[in-house]
């Protein structure tokens, strides 16, 4: 479903005119509550202004990246490259660029939970103005993730070196606002039981994926599913909110309907938003119960220690190992430790016989059965599950 602004009004920005003002006009319409799963027409920095203050969980932003590029682009074999020259990329300098990127930033920070994170992706044309502005306004840089293209397309001309990866700026509203959705053990899960890093090696969209019409690129720059896969199970919850304010081919909606998520675009282009509008239409959403993932540790219930000798699953003078058995504590009947000079807590003993500044108890000790060494923290699911 499309909604507009107005019926007989279609907002578009002028983007090689002369620099913006830094305050965009006030939205014609005003949203009291949120459009959810729909494409709005329009401006984005209107529309945005025009939704409910502090409304969206997370908001993926693709926004122009101003490639500035000059003249066409053939292959060695004179063949055409289908580059970006779209006028929606074009901007009459710098300055144009800048104030375009502060409104739309200051609109999306508006529209944004404080619980809510913000991703913006560019490449190493626009990603540090971009960059410099997010911080700025606000809000707090929680990473940067590089995404290192499988597949990049080649530098014909041969006078640089293959440009062959993009940037993710993800951020929350600021320093203090810590209260943000991350899946920390989803994405561990995900990647084969390893912390997952800030570098993603993905393709980029093409074969079946790529969208076409009459033979050429529905849209110059579609974002394979894949990356925007990550960015949502990493930092969304079934249910979710998620913004586009540069909707396009519409990836974001169709992996978030896909996931359970509810989507809003915005997008100014007709052809754009038929495009998109017939893709998230065939896509079929998981299964609830397929959409479950490992949640994070902080979310779930507190266990004390002392619930495991209560529950008789660790009797007082049972003996903890640490990793390779090269240390060894007793444990008390209050739940606490004690080894050699070593007394207290399991997070403590565990940190002073390591010389650390804190150790995780939890996943450090060790109880022994029939001559195997059994994480603690094995246990402490076991209290969980009985708990829900």
């Amino acid at each position: 479903m499309i909604l507009g602004m107005t019926q007989k009004t279609n907002i578009k920005r002028k983007v090689a005119a002369a620099p913006r003002k830094s305050k965009s006009k006030a939205a014609k319409t005003s949203y009291k509550s949120l459009p959810l799963d729909n494409i709005l027409k329009g401006d984005c920095i209107e529309l945005m202004n025009s939704l409910p203050e502090k409304s969206v969980d997370v908001i993926f932003a693709d926004p122009p990246y101003n490639m500035q590029l000059k003249g066409e682009l053939y292959r060695p074999d004179n063949s055409h490259v289908d580059a970006v020259n779209d006028k929606w990329d074009q901007f009459s300098d710098f300055i144009a660029y800048d104030n375009f990127t502060r409104d739309w930033l200051t609109a999306a920070r508006r529209v944004l939970k404080d619980t809510g994170t913000i991703w913006v992706i560019g490449s190493y044309h626009n990603i540090y103005r971009v960059g410099s502005i997010l911080q700025d306004i606000g809000y707090w840089v929680l990473n940067d993730i590089v995404w290192r293209k499988t597949n990049p397309m080649p530098n014909f001309r041969g006078t640089r070196f293959t440009n062959a990866h993009e940037t993710l700026l993800w951020c929350n509203k600021g320093e203090g606002f810590n209260k943000y959705t991350f899946n920390y053990e989803a994405m561990k899960a995900f990647n084969d039981d390893i912390q997952m890093r800030s570098d993603w090696t993905l393709p980029i969209c093409s074969g079946k994926e790529r969208l076409k019409v009459n033979g050429h690129k529905g849209h110059s720059t579609q974002k394979p599913e894949a990356l925007l896969y990550r960015v949502l199970l990493s930092s969304t919850n079934k249910g979710d909110v998620v913004l586009d304010p540069f909707f396009g081919s519409g990836t974001t909606g169709a992996v978030a309907k896909k996931l359970g998520r509810h989507f809003i675009g915005i997008e100014r282009e007709d052809k754009y938003i038929s495009l998109a509008t017939d893709r998230i239409n065939a896509v079929e959403p998981l299964n609830i119960e397929d959409l479950e993932i490992t949640p994070a540790k902080r979310s779930l219930p507190r266990v004390a220690f002392g619930s495991l000798i209560e529950n008789g699953m660790i009797k007082p003078g049972t003996m903890l190992y640490g990793p390779g058995k090269r240390h060894i504590a007793k444990v008390r009947a209050d739940g606490t430790l004690v080894s050699a000079d070593s007394k207290g807590s399991i997070h403590q003993v565990g940190a002073q016989l390591q010389g650390a500044p804190s150790c995780n108890g939890w996943t450090y000790w060790n109880i022994e059965v029939n001559d195997n060494l059994v994480s603690i923290d094995n246990l402490r699911a076991e209290v969980r599950a009985n708990m829900n």
